[in-house]
């Protein structure tokens, strides 16, 4: 059997973008931030390089340095499932423009892949730091030559390789690669990265001495929110988020025009973003920080985060659920129960702000980016007692129900027509509890629950016949190994799957597992096993498929007896999927310039792929973004390009296509 080359399984061909972009597997603007395969999550070490430990200009700028550039993504930005961990430097729209090494050091770790950072090289210098080059098109030097060895010897493309200090040294200057647009880049640009010896990625901004990228503009506010934190919690009278939109212009302030009442425990969020001299795309902050009637109360500053241990922290750090189901990003200015990240600096509240009746709280947040420009954003809460209030509406509503969980508070609305709200029953078994509610809206009223006392089975509302079951099954709590089991599936948690508790909702009808909802995010992988009703025949080609509308994303797993197990980070609706059809490929071009193979699979992915010519082995490259396989122009120690060809895919549930073609 050929030695194949085996592909990065999670990644499928044909998935519609739009769902990936929404669920983070997409490639962002400086894809690669899922870690590597090689990557293993370590502990959580303290960032050990500071500020003043790297004069200014001991970094080099590794494309166009002393030429004016420009930043395509800062450090730390938000994106789905991690913080952006280096820069992303724009390089003309272009591939193959000279990337510099920024100091003297070796080389001591280069990778070439057709996901994540794609072509990377990693230069470790004399003072411990390591600067990481990402999305490059091609290596340039003596290391070049060597990955090239290795890949013919290994019969692979997609390989990585670890150097000792004195194989590869590198003087600062020197050219080692060419800029690309490979791995999770979706458009020309070099991913840089400075991290430390423990791995954290540090803001290589923070040094300053880039005379190539200027900025003297301040960041821009879009929209402020206040959201209750405790089930007495209240803004504007309400148990909800509440949004608002300031006036004002970057670097001179923006406003809340009205007070804001509210009550309880509270958090602030905020929408921003930072921008360079002559870009439009927009960036992370830096800092934010509020302070509270004159005092500090919050700040948080982008100066490193742990990788990979901590950048999917980002989870928390964010309004995840508001990011699902809205597209907006919020950040939490607040540490929420969960989050590990070393960002912060609070007093014992971590940032949630207590609000008392008849009490005013003047909340300035600042906002600067790594250049010092800055922004003031000011706004006043009242405090005001929550008491029962309601209004009617004219419109006549057919009594509902509906709920949803909000950390550890079930929120129950029902419309309702009676001209004095009703109790809400829950029960569960012969055991009931009566709500009484907690305000009236607009004939809708609300009924707040701490779930902490218990799940409920059932609602029961006056002028429903039937109670509405509960489909939250069982509490999850975080920080522990739990196992859940029904005749249909298990669920083993990790101590990290989960942020917080989770309330967990599973199902099963007709083939189809539901396991809680795509809005909840996983930290560390769910271990799933499905139990099917009805044996499998075909268990080689059948894997559990995640669905979202029309897009299947495939999880490989294993079968033991009648039940099939997988590792997952995504919550959502599964399926078992048999895929029969083999890959697709046909041969695109070819002539002095090489050859061009399109190839394509319609459901479990491309999984390895291997070219023999004459009977030898030819490399070729994968580009998944355009399902592309490709010689290289350089490669000199294949086989010429000449006489009888054989390239061999395979997907990921073992279907096999041979394509044969003379060139």
């Amino acid at each position: 059997m050929p030695d194949f080359l085996n592909l990065r399984p999670r990644r499928l061909l044909g998935v519609a973008l739009p769902f990936l972009l929404l669920m983070g597997l997409r490639p962002s603007s400086c894809g690669g931030q899922e870690p590597d395969s090689t990557e293993k999550p370590r502990p959580v070490a303290p960032v050990t390089a500071k500020p003043n430990e790297v004069a200014n200009g001991y970094f080099l700028l590794p494309i166009k340095p002393g030429q004016p550039n420009f930043l395509a993504a800062s450090m730390g930005e938000l994106r789905p499932n991690h913080f952006h961990g280096g820069l992303d430097i724009k390089t003309d729209g272009r591939v193959d423009l000279p990337v510099y090494a920024a100091a003297d050091g070796y080389i001591s770790r280069m990778k070439q892949s057709s996901f994540g950072y794609g072509n990377v090289l990693y230069i470790t210098h004399p003072n411990g730091l390591t600067t990481v080059y990402g999305h490059l098109n091609h290596f340039r030097g003596p290391v070049a030559e060597e990955m090239r060895r290795q890949q013919y010897q290994k019969k692979t493309y997609e390989l990585e390789l670890f150097f000792q200090p004195t194989q590869f040294p590198v003087k600062r200057g020197e050219v080692v690669a060419l800029s690309g647009n490979t791995g999770g880049s979706a458009g020309p640009h070099l991913h840089w990265e400075v991290r430390d010896a423990q791995d954290n990625q540090l803001n290589p901004l923070q040094w300053g001495g880039f005379s190539e990228i200027q900025d003297h503009v301040a960041p821009t506010v879009l929209a402020a929110a206040v959201e209750p934190l405790s089930i007495d919690g209240r803004v504007q009278g309400r148990f909800e988020k509440r949004l608002f939109t300031p006036t004002g212009a970057a670097g001179t302030g923006y406003s809340v025009a009205d007070t804001i009442p509210a009550f309880g425990t509270v958090g602030l969020l905020l929408q921003a973003f930072d921008r360079f001299d002559g870009a439009w795309n927009k960036n992370g902050l830096y800092r934010v920080s509020v302070r509270v009637n004159g005092q500090p109360f919050y700040t948080h500053t982008i100066t490193g985060i742990g990788f990979p241990g901590e950048t999917r922290e980002v989870n928390q750090h964010i309004d995840y659920e508001y990011l699902m189901t809205s597209r907006r990003t919020f950040e939490k200015l607040w540490v929420d129960d969960g989050n590990r990240l070393r960002l912060y600096q609070t007093g014992p509240t971590k940032g949630k702000l207590l609000v008392e009746a008849g009490k005013i709280y003047d909340v300035e947040m600042r906002l600067e980016d790594a250049y010092g420009n800055a922004t003031p954003l000011h706004l006043v809460l009242r405090g005001q007692e929550p008491e029962y209030w309601q209004t009617r509406s004219s419109a006549t509503r057919k009594p509902a129900l509906r709920y949803e969980v909000v950390r550890n508070i079930l929120r129950v609305t029902a419309d309702d027509t009676a001209r004095e709200a009703p109790n809400l029953t829950l029960t569960r078994g012969n055991r009931q509890r009566q709500l009484r509610p907690s305000y009236t809206d607009q004939g809708r009223t609300v009924y707040l629950y701490d779930l902490r006392a218990g799940l409920p089975d059932s609602l029961r509302f006056p002028g429903l016949r039937r109670a509405q079951a509960f489909d939250r099954v069982a509490a999850i709590p975080a920080g522990q190994e739990r196992l859940f089991a029904t005749p249909f599936v298990s669920l083993t948690f990790a101590p990290r799957t989960t942020y917080d508790t989770l309330y967990l909702q599973t199902t099963y009808k007709d083939g189809l597992w539901k396991v809680q909802s795509a809005v909840t995010p996983i930290q560390e992988a769910l271990r799933v096993t499905l139990k099917p009703e009805m044996p499998v025949t075909d268990k080689q080609r059948t894997a559990a498929c995640l669905i979202r509308g029309n897009a299947r994303i495939w999880q490989s797993g294993q079968w033991e007896g009648e039940q099939f197990s997988f590792n997952t980070r995504l919550f959502g609706q599964f399926k078992l999927v048999t895929d029969v059809t083999p890959p697709s490929g046909r041969l695109v071009s070819k002539g002095a310039a090489g050859v061009v193979f399109k190839v394509g699979d319609d459901l479990s992915g491309l999984a390895s792929y291997q070219l023999e010519v004459n009977g030898q082995f030819r490399l070729l490259r994968f580009e998944h973004k355009n399902s592309t396989l490709f010689s290289e122009r350089d490669d000199k120690l294949g086989p010429p390009l000449r006489g009888p060809a054989r390239l061999t895919l395979r997907d990921m549930a073992g279907n096999e296509k041979v394509i044969s073609v003379t060139l």
